[in-house]
């Protein structure tokens, strides 16, 4: 990194943490400001959110001048970068973002990042059959470490998921190197890295299979068979497993004195997975998202999280798929797509599955994968490592839920779609918002066309398209409902007739089975709310305007301004109404259908009479 004329810097993390500026290695401060920096490069380049720091700081209840503290340490951090910079100048290197902070680093400056860059040159190597040069670069990669990454800042560095995926890497490099070696027939020039790796991941097979081929290669088979019970013995007691065939398989060349066979070709080459759902034929518009969404990418420094978000059926996932259609040739080391069920009638899935089915893609065997969900993701994190993948993470719950998916480092491209808005990934992954609105009427009207097969009157379409209120999934039931009809039927169905929200129309949208009709999609958004608000949506339909205010929306739900404001913002984040101007709420016309059958089947007579009593006195 450049910084003022005649100063360079040279950060390490791969060992204890070091700052070196033209030559000399600077003082760092206390454990609290090197754990904060130690972060930062861990991240090599990505933002780092407040919150996070303060988690990392703080293992317990943080004290309430939590957030100070951190913005101190940046700021004493940015002075021993650039000494003499005024107290709350930014300076140049360490860069506010968002709601945290990034540190400008390249290859240069950062040996993680160099790191990376050997370790991509050596898989392409490998790849390419040049196992001679994989080694080589591999080789060069591992020796700049010096150490655990973050050494010295225990138990922090043993324990957060950042610096475990970046050991995670390690281990990867090291598995690739003795691939190579053993190609080059030269297994005993990565023994020391494989030991090391294999004390670090004791569980580890595929590392543990490699160290007992190369100890026999070096002529230490006694050593190797020691290796193999201790192995053995470990993966019952902490496990209770009996060894993978990887590992029984290194074991029988062991002990039948056989050198391990040389691959003719780039076999050992990680999968490539080719996971996207086929792309929509009826898909429209959404143009300028694509084009924004695109534009963001390029960027430098541009966002690794896409959120896509929006109400249930405006065709999040067919926006997600679309998207990772046209992006996929900048990613090829493959695609992963995972409906992770945030919403339906299945058991949500949690972060432990999602990782077994994401790392059974990646090629690990179903016993390799450690059981403890931190392992995972770091894992995980160390297959993503120096490739490029795209990783669609479809119909999330909200942020929690997909933390542990995402990759540690830069390279990879994931797209999330919730119908929640994913706030906290913007914060902490640096998520590039999308939310989806209703397409418009033209691309409803050509959705509709495309999706009916054939020619219809003009007309009928519109009605049709009004009676769905532009909503892609009411367009896509309509059109199956169209289809049905016997050819001398009228070309739109009954329900064009009924105005969009009507409660008769919603009937139409419940098709052959209504567990998968538009109330059952409405109804898991609904039922994911509190109590209050989810009694706030049924009285929403009393209000009889287009839009109502959160003084308006109070009233029906007779509670404070304050409590009103909190619940309308549930229902907001839920998709379940919209902002229209400022402080004015809207309500889809088949969601106000819905909310208005639920409130004349779950609230009484006398409570909707006086929900509407409070709403007039308000005036609106």
């Amino acid at each position: 990194m450049q910084g003022e004329p005649g100063a360079s810097f040279g950060f390490s993390v791969l060992g204890s943490i070091r700052i070196h500026r033209a030559g000399a290695e600077l003082t760092l401060g206390t454990r609290q400001q090197r754990l904060v920096l130690a972060l930062l490069l861990a991240r090599a380049g990505a933002p780092v959110a407040v919150a996070e720091l303060v988690d990392l700081l703080w293992d317990e209840q943080a004290p309430a001048s939590a957030v100070n503290v951190v913005h101190r340490h940046i700021g004493e951090l940015r002075r021993l970068l650039e000494p003499g910079l005024p107290t709350r100048s930014t300076g140049r290197h360490i860069l506010r973002e968002l709601s945290g902070y990034r540190l400008r680093v390249d290859e240069q400056s950062l040996d993680l990042l160099r790191f990376r860059a050997l370790s991509r040159s050596a898989r392409r190597s490998l790849q390419d059959g040049d196992p001679e040069s994989a080694l080589r670069h591999g080789l060069d990669g591992l020796a700049l470490w010096r150490g655990r990454c973050a050494a010295g800042l225990e138990p922090a560095s043993r324990r957060h998921p950042v610096f475990l995926a970046v050991e995670a890497e390690r281990a990867q490099t090291v598995r690739e190197a003795a691939d190579a070696a053993e190609r080059c027939g030269r297994l005993g020039e990565v023994l020391a890295p494989l030991r090391l790796a294999a004390e670090l991941h004791p569980l580890d097979e595929s590392l543990q299979s490699r160290l007992l081929l190369a100890l026999a290669a070096d002529g230490r088979q006694a050593e190797a068979v020691e290796v193999y019970r201790v192995v053995r013995r470990r993966l019952a007691d902490d496990l209770g497993v009996e060894p993978g065939e990887e590992l029984r398989e290194a074991y029988d060349r062991l002990l039948h004195q056989r050198t391990p066979p040389v691959p003719a070709g780039p076999s050992s080459a990680l999968p490539r997975p080719a996971q996207l759902p086929p792309d929509l034929p009826s898909f429209h518009g959404r143009d300028e998202m694509i084009a924004e969404a695109r534009a963001a990418l390029a960027r430098p420094g541009g966002p690794a999280v896409l959120a896509i978000d929006g109400m249930p059926g405006v065709g999040k996932t067919a926006l997600a798929v679309r998207l990772a259609h046209e992006l996929a040739g900048g990613y090829p080391d493959g695609q992963l797509y995972v409906d992770l069920r945030g919403h339906g009638r299945e058991e949500v899935m949690g972060a432990d599955e999602a990782l077994r089915g994401l790392l059974g893609s990646l090629g690990v065997p179903r016993d390799g994968i450690p059981a403890e969900l931190h392992a995972q993701a770091g894992l995980y994190r160390g297959r993503l490592a120096g490739r490029r993948l795209l990783i669609v993470l479809d119909n999330c719950r909200d942020a929690e839920q997909v933390r542990h998916l995402l990759p540690g480092g830069p390279g990879c491209l994931v797209i999330v779609t919730s119908r929640s808005r994913l706030t906290a990934l913007q914060t902490t992954a640096g998520a590039y918002p999308l939310p989806v609105g209703l397409p418009s009427a033209g691309e409803a009207r050509a959705m509709l066309l495309d999706l009916l097969h054939g020619p219809a009157d003009p007309s009928a379409v519109d009605a049709v398209v009004a009676a769905c209120g532009r909503l892609p999934l009411a367009l896509a039931m309509a059109a199956s409902r169209v289809a049905s009809l016997p050819p001398t039927s009228p070309t739109s169905p009954a329900f064009a007739a009924e105005p969009a929200g009507s409660s008769a129309g919603l009937d139409d949208f419940d098709g052959d089975d209504p567990q998968t009709g538009l109330r059952a999609v409405f109804s898991w958004s609904y039922e994911a709310l509190s109590g209050p608000a989810a009694r706030l949506f049924r009285l929403l339909p009393l209000h009889p305007g287009p839009d109502i205010s959160v003084a308006g929306a109070a009233a029906l739900a007779g509670v404070p301004p304050r409590v009103g404001r909190a619940l309308v913002g549930e229902l907001s984040r839920a998709h379940l109404v919209s902002e229209d101007g400022p402080g004015r709420f809207r309500v889809h016309g088949l969601l106000l259908a819905f909310a208005a059958e639920l409130g004349e089947d779950s609230d009484s007579p006398a409570e909707r009479a006086a929900a509407r009593l409070r709403l007039h006195r308000t005036g609106e």
